[in-house]
């Protein structure tokens, strides 16, 4: 409105000083060489000829301030309101709301480009936010394994269940190795501002018969205080792997944790490995509640929750992450991770394929 209004005042006072400095001296030349010469007679002349101007002056620019005017709240009444709905929608994405709705405006291709732009900004920042909320959430469970193990150990040390020998020290000093890969990983994602953890290997041939019974001995503290059973088995003749210690029992650690959780008091969990063609498979059976059909894949997606309904009393229900993280580990050893179960309250098998190294 004020745009159009100094511009109205421009064009009025340019055809005013036009009127007075150009306009008259024109008038009178061109009545003298019409033959009129009589002094009057000019005079009178140019009085009305500034009149009708004057007039005809005041007239336009009313005419087209009203113009204005209405064309100025015709135009407002429909920008200011797309323009508050944007407004409106960037101090919710400010406050953390990404999906707040935000409809096409209507007015013109500039506005909708812009409207799908902020549409698109907070899709991405919801994104982000999302991955960022992911990648803490595995580093706290990932954390919470190690020290659930220190715990037990440094529990059993007191109470004189554990020895307080070579081997148990080792335990102590891997999980704390442990702790410090993570520390690492913390470290790696937080400057390459990446929104998952980077899983870099050290790979080393591993003897898998070794690795299958110091998960079972790790894992043995957590599965007697809730009175289920650990066993493992392992073929002689089992190759070995060429892979990562301590993810490689990161992997067997949240899927041992996985059976503990769905098994109640008075079950089992076994590990058996053996050979399998080209790979080396590592199996693990519990006699805990079992998967529905429809359930063996989404197991692995992110934060998957078992049934309320048929999560066993008393038993924590975990993050949701523990298969997420093993399966992205297997995989990166160029492996595979399945789940197999006869139904509910029959049990379940988690089977671990690594190419074979000779």
């Amino acid at each position: 409105m004020i745009a159009q209004l100094i511009v109205i005042a421009v064009g009025g006072v340019t055809l005013l000083v036009t009127e007075v400095i150009v306009a008259p001296p024109l008038f009178t030349e061109h009545l003298m060489r019409s033959g009129v010469t009589d002094p009057g007679t000019i005079e009178h002349a140019e009085q009305a000829f500034n009149s009708a101007y004057l007039i005809s002056l005041s007239v336009a620019s009313a005419a087209a301030i009203i113009a204005a005017s209405i064309i100025s709240w015709l135009l407002v009444t429909r920008i200011v309101p797309p323009l508050q709905r944007l407004s409106e929608a960037t101090r919710q994405v400010a406050a953390g709301n990404y999906d707040i709705p935000i409809p096409e405006q209507g007015f013109g291709a500039e506005l909708d480009s812009l409207t799908t732009s902020f549409r698109q900004l907070a899709w991405q920042l919801k994104e982000v936010d999302e991955s960022r909320s992911q990648m803490l959430n595995d580093l706290a469970h990932e954390i919470g394994t190690p020290l659930a193990t220190l715990e037990a150990f440094i529990d059993g040390l007191e109470d004189g269940v554990v020895e307080a020998d070579a081997e148990t020290y080792q335990v102590l000093r891997n999980q704390i190795s442990r702790l410090h890969r993570l520390t690492k990983d913390i470290r790696q994602a937080a400057s390459r501002h990446e929104e998952d953890l980077d899983l870099t290997l050290d790979l080393a041939p591993l003897d898998i018969r070794r690795q299958v019974q110091l998960a079972a001995d790790l894992a043995r503290p957590q599965f007697q205080a809730k009175g289920v059973s650990v066993e493992s088995s392992v073929d002689s003749l089992t190759r070995n792997v060429l892979g990562d210690e301590e993810r490689l029992q990161q992997v067997l650690t949240n899927v041992l944790s996985n059976a503990l959780q769905h098994t109640p008091a008075g079950g089992s969990v076994h590990l058996k490995a053996h050979n399998h063609g080209p790979t080396v498979e590592i199996v693990i059976t519990d006699t805990g509640e079992g998967i529905e059909a429809g359930q063996l894949e989404a197991i692995f997606d992110r934060f998957h929750r078992a049934d309320p309904a048929r999560t066993i009393a008393d038993s924590p229900t975990g993050s949701g992450l523990g298969l997420t993280i093993a399966r992205r580990i297997v995989i990166e050893h160029h492996g595979s991770i399945t789940a197999t179960s006869p139904g509910p309250g029959q049990g379940s098998s988690f089977t671990i394929q690594l190419p074979a190294h000779e």
